[in-house]
């Protein structure tokens, strides 16, 4: 009795038949403790290259733990220096003038300024007042009331006292001189008095701007 045929190598001893674990899978790449794709069949989960082919479609995320890093690159305006503490804001700048030191003007205070401009204006007032011979009262007063606590109000205060003092001695001399000429010389005096009011007014003028006027024609009877 005859054997029925049989497919082409089914029992040939030489015949290859393929092994069931050869197809399984192969080593992954160099590194990785996962499988590469089956020889046949769909890519193992997980696997290299990722599902989906390299590069990943358009839209698509990339693998838990890949690049880029989690959390992803610093959000756009969030640049150098980091937030905090840092260079002060726009417009909070150095102090304006008069942060520091006295106010604009030399005086540390208004009372300064008055009694500074007391002393030089009220040289020319007494000068018209007492004939010419008065004009140190003032200037006197505001040294001794606001001098002795402000040095800027006593340098101003000597400063006209001193001016008004000498040109006090010379209005008395020109009265004498006018006693002796009999009244010729009488326009001596006038001229005399013409010059502590001149100088009284732009001393003033100088201190209301916060500089001390040197006057002319000065002797230092008192000292700063």
């Amino acid at each position: 009795m005859t054997e029925p045929p049989r497919p082409p190598g089914a029992g040939d001893p030489g015949a290859w038949s393929p092994d069931p674990d050869a197809t399984s899978a192969v080593p992954g790449p160099p590194g990785s403790d996962e499988p590469t794709a089956p020889l046949s069949g769909a890519p193992a989960p997980g696997g290299y290259p990722p599902p989906g082919g390299y590069p990943p479609p358009a839209g698509a995320q990339p693998p838990s733990g890949g690049y880029p890093p989690p959390g992803g690159y610093a959000a756009p305006g969030a640049g150098y220096p980091p937030p905090g503490p840092g260079y002060p804001p726009a417009g909070a700048g150095y102090p304006t003038g008069g942060a520091y030191g006295p106010p604009a003007g030399g005086y540390a205070n208004n009372d300064d300024r008055t009694w500074a401009l007391i002393a030089h204006f009220g040289g020319p007032l007494g000068v018209i007042v007492g004939g010419g011979l008065f004009g140190w009262v003032a200037p006197l007063v505001a040294m001794m009331v606001r001098g002795q606590q402000s040095p800027t109000v006593r340098a101003h205060a000597v400063a006209a006292l001193n001016f008004q003092l000498t040109w006090a001695i010379v209005g008395v001399l020109s009265w004498v001189l006018t006693l002796v000429t009999c009244g010729l010389l009488f326009f001596v005096p006038m001229l005399v008095w013409i010059v502590p009011l001149i100088f009284g007014i732009i001393g003033g003028v100088k201190a209301n701007e916060g500089v001390l006027y040197r006057y002319p024609m000065t002797y230092a009877f008192v000292k700063r």
